[in-house]
């Protein structure tokens, strides 16, 4: 089953979240209609390459043109329309940034997988509760409207300027024209009249300049408790969903209506800045004892810059964190010598700052690492297919100095994976007379010199953003705090969900719950420390927690995703839990589960009845990643055969637990159909025999050595068929049981 066809069949609730993040930059008519062609392209390594996502957007096209070749020819009138509207948008939109559309699909993908898996667990986790909660808050919609309301009072305050100015220059001309007229006229009854009027308009012209001043102090306060009380707090919260979201968490959104929010706001504070520049205007031509603008003009200006000088600094955001295109699943983590890309946004979006703000990147100031490649570029609202005024650095690479490279020996690969660096940003911004200093920087990396110190990097990533309220804590390994067991079951239920296509359900979360603890424990706030998640090793094991749950991640992903994706593999279960749920079912009933003694390792136990009438149970020695490469896992399924004694060799595998024939559910997965014995002459070769690799245990009930799984034999079944010939029973067993045949 497709993952939209899973998405389709999920209750309304899980629904209403999917609506949400589609939208023109994506349509769901696309998604729909296009849905097996998607999920079948990877563009995730489309969104850090361009030439692949050139093609990949074209192909889409391509895609979009058949489609509505077909609807054509079904004379369906509507969607014929809204075809043709949107291949137009998607072109136009992306044409010249076809990297941009592969991210947004890649995170819609991505977000159908996390949402599948939320909704397959019995009750949602805490944290993605929190971010839902927050996402749409009252709060969000409140700063929306208050920005319009900001902006509505800044346009009247326009109107109300206008007509101080026709005021006061109707009052210069009169009294103007007072002052030209001779000394003997200006005595006159006429002229007393004119002087009662002249005082009438500037008593009016006074209580307008007030007025005016009054409704600019009112705009800059409320803009004051806006920007402090309620948009920064929603920008806050957004940086903290998208440090989950880094993680494998829920998507995060919600930066193009800040952005929004952060222009108008911005817009509306030059407006008034302007009406205060013109306010000294017509303080030039006229002016009195206790005049208003003389007053308090000063003080509103410097309460104007004070706010547009915080409200720029707060706007220079990371829209996208460092991340290696090589790992796009794993950012901030960065090699050195390889390069990661970064991306930044101004959420004050002026046509008058486009291609004028140079940002430059730098690392943090510790002298270990500098960054190598273009670390200056300029902020544009060209690249970005929403328009956005932003920079994506491409060509970084971190290169440790050789002065601390030569002590590297000394410290060990935990040691580099907990010490963590930022990489910061800094421009200038200068627009209608200010200047401001702008920074920000990266939440934090790690540096890693080797491709085997990433999964502890990793790890390391998961737990800071995890757990700290500092996003610039540099030391926050220094005395790491302990996180709860229901926090980290629920992000380790992430790195499922965003890096392999499916999260963990109840059972298997349990059983990791055992696995981190050592015992069956029913509450979700336990302790647990960073040293018992990642440093130290598991009871008789050598390798930690981490190191293993890492390693069964890279097999899925690698070998067996598809089978995992489409729910097949139980994986996380006990050999005692296993039992149980066997004991009861049909002879040939087995399931898969990871490995808990080896590394990536993946194993199948199958149950079948003894002749005394009780239940056995065999388990094959788990395969790697070195077998999968050699033999796909669905074919091993499907080919394994076992010896019984002197018996000829059969498959025991029947049913997929509980009750589903084997065939049915891994026969889409078989690269080709089970090879039979074949005559010499019908090789591919002339005179020789196709030979096929099959997977082959000995099972001997007799002997009194305790069971142990048996090896993967390379032997075609025509090989096989002339050994069982030629050869007696006991030479078989001796080579099958030979020394070489151990793992």
């Amino acid at each position: 089953m497709s993952q939209w066809s899973q998405v389709q069949q999920l209750e309304i609730k899980f629904l209403e979240q999917v609506d949400q993040f589609y939208d023109d930059n994506f349509p769901m008519e696309v998604r729909h209609l296009l849905a097996q062609w998607i999920e079948s392209q990877d563009w995730e390594a489309a969104s850090n390459n361009e030439p692949m996502a050139t093609i990949l957007l074209q192909n889409l096209l391509i895609q979009l043109d058949e489609q509505l070749d077909r609807v054509s020819q079904e004379k369906n009138l509507l969607l014929i329309h809204n075809l043709k509207r949107i291949r137009k948008l998607l072109q136009g939109k992306y044409h010249g940034n076809p990297m941009h559309i592969a991210v947004i699909i890649s995170n819609c993908l991505r977000e159908e997988r996390r949402i599948l898996a939320a909704a397959s667990m019995p009750v949602q986790g805490p944290l993605e509760k929190q971010l839902q909660n927050s996402v749409v808050s009252e709060r969000q919609r409140n700063v929306e409207h208050k920005v319009s309301a900001i902006k509505n009072s800044a346009q009247m305050t326009e109107q109300d300027i206008k007509y101080l100015e026709d005021l006061q220059e109707e009052f210069d001309f009169r009294y103007k024209t007072i002052q030209s007229l001779e000394q003997g006229d200006k005595n006159s009854v006429l002229m007393k009249q004119e002087m009662v009027m002249l005082q009438e308009m500037l008593n009016t012209l006074d209580y307008k300049r007030k007025e005016v001043l009054s409704k600019m102090a009112q705009v800059i306060n409320e803009s004051d408790v806006l920007m402090n009380n309620m948009l920064l707090e929603e920008l806050l919260d957004w940086k903290k969903r998208q440090q989950i979201a880094c993680i494998g968490g829920p998507l995060h959104s919600g930066l193009d209506q800040l952005q929004n929010c952060f222009t108008l706001l911005a817009e509306s504070l030059f407006q008034i800045r302007r009406q205060l520049e013109k306010l000294d205007e017509l303080l030039t031509k006229l002016t009195y004892d206790g005049d208003p603008i003389l007053l308090q003009r000063p003080h509103l200006l410097e309460r104007v810059n004070f706010l547009l000088y915080n409200l720029f600094r707060s706007s220079f955001v990371i829209e996208r964190q460092p991340c290696m295109p090589t790992h796009p699943q794993r950012p901030m983590v960065l090699k050195t010598l390889i390069q990661f890309t970064v991306k930044l946004r101004l959420l004050i979006k002026l046509p008058e700052l486009n291609y004028q703000i140079r940002v430059k990147a730098t690392i943090d100031n510790n002298r270990r690492f500098v960054l190598c490649g273009t670390h200056v570029k300029a902020m544009n609202m060209d690249e970005s297919a929403n328009g956005s005024l932003s920079v994506e650095f491409r060509h970084l690479q971190p290169k440790e100095m050789k002065s601390s490279a030569g002590s590297k020996g000394n410290e060990g690969p935990q040691m580099v994976t907990e010490e963590l660096h930022s990489i910061s940003f800094e421009t200038q911004v200068s627009l209608y007379g200010l200047t401001i200093d702008l920074e920000t920087s990266s939440l934090p990396v790690v540096m890693i010199s080797n491709v085997s110190q990433l999964p502890n990097a990793w790890a390391s990533i998961i737990w800071y953003n995890l757990l700290s309220k500092d996003s610039q804590n540099l030391g926050f390994f220094n005395n790491p705090p302990t996180a709860t067991l229901g926090q980290l079951l629920e992000v380790l239920s992430w790195q499922f969900s965003s890096y392999v296509g499916r999260g963990l359900n109840s059972e298997q979360l349990n059983m990791l719950a055992e696995k981190l603890i050592g015992q069956q424990i029913s509450y979700t706030d336990y302790q647990l420390s960073w040293a018992k998640f990642c440093k130290e090793h598991l009871p008789g094991k050598s390798f930690t927690f981490w190191v293993w749950l890492e390693a069964i991640l890279d097999l899925i992903k690698k070998h067996i995703l598809p089978l995992w994706i489409d729910g097949y593999i139980m994986g996380f279960v006990s050999k005692e839990k296993e039992r149980v749920l066997l004991r009861d079912k049909m002879p040939g009933t087995f399931l898969l589960r990871f490995s808990e003694s080896n590394l990536g390792g993946i194993t199948f136990t199958w149950v079948d009845p003894s002749e005394n009438g009780e239940v056995r149970f065999h388990s094959v020695e788990p395969y790697n990643k070195g077998r999968l490469t050699a033999l796909p896992f669905a074919d091993i399924l499907r080919d394994y055969k076992v010896i019984l004694a002197d018996n000829v060799p059969e498959n025991p595998l029947k049913y997929l637990y509980p009750d589903i024939p084997k065939d049915k559910a891994f026969g889409k997965y078989y690269s080709c159909q089970p090879n039979e014995v074949s005559r010499p002459t019908e090789g591919a070769v002339k005179g020789y025999v196709p030979a096929v690799f099959i997977p082959i245990s000995k099972i001997l009930y007799d002997s009194t050595d305790p069971h142990s799984p048996s090896d993967l034999l390379p032997m075609s079944p025509s090989v096989y068929a002339v050994l069982r010939e030629h050869l007696s029973p006991t030479v078989i067993e001796t080579a099958l049981s030979s020394p070489y045949s151990a793992d």
